[in-house]
């Protein structure tokens, strides 16, 4: 990825008390100290006040820390598409599901600037992420050609729905004002349909 891609939350909101989120905020921390392949895991063990074993039982490796709700993030997303009629425009559904991405991601700021920030930092952090995407979007793709969308306009709606979402997110986190992330992707998704229209 490019300095101008981003990096999103992938459902990260304000950790909640637990070895697992202290495990995530020590990593997050060690991370931005030390950087992430100066980082071991018994390190971040250490700072969470547990063994190396407990953490194991909560990620598989040290960067599944960073990525370790993009699962939930995935089917919460596709679920939103369960409601919607069945006459639903391929971009419509994509709001759907934007709508309910920006729910989980946008729920702290400042965690995703230093989530991005150790990730910008790392060329295999940056691959992870861009699978990450490219495992979502695939997804979407299939779960609107089931509702009956077309193949190529599901891919296209499909794509489309990641290219707003990283253009937004990035937006948020480099903002300064206290606008949230659902309205800044409903806001570039409208920009998007504004820029299709004019051709």
């Amino acid at each position: 990825m490019s300095r101008g891609d981003i990096t999103y939350t992938l459902g990260m909101g304000r950790w909640k008390p637990g070895a697992g989120d202290r495990l995530r905020e020590a990593a997050l921390s060690l991370y931005l100290e030390r950087g992430f392949e100066q980082t071991m895991v018994a390190d971040i063990a250490e700072r969470a006040g547990v063994t190396a074993r407990t953490f194991f039982r909560h990620f598989a490796d040290k960067r599944e820390v960073l990525f370790a709700d993009a699962s939930d993030l995935e089917e919460k997303a596709l679920a939103a598409l369960e409601g919607l009629p069945a006459t639903t425009s391929a971009l419509d559904a994509v709001a759907a599901v934007l709508d309910t991405v920006a729910q989980m991601a946008g729920g702290d700021r400042e965690l995703a600037r230093k989530r991005q920030t150790v990730i910008m930092a790392n060329a295999d952090l940056r691959e992870r992420e861009l699978i990450k995407l490219t495992s979502l979007s695939a997804a979407l793709a299939d779960r609107l050609r089931q509702r009956g969308i077309g193949d190529v306009e599901a891919s296209l709606a499909a794509e489309t729905s990641i290219a707003v979402f990283r253009v937004a997110f990035s937006r948020w986190v480099t903002a300064t004002d206290d606008h949230d992330l659902q309205d800044i992707i409903r806001e570039t998704l409208d920009q998007l349909r504004t820029l299709a229209a004019s051709r």
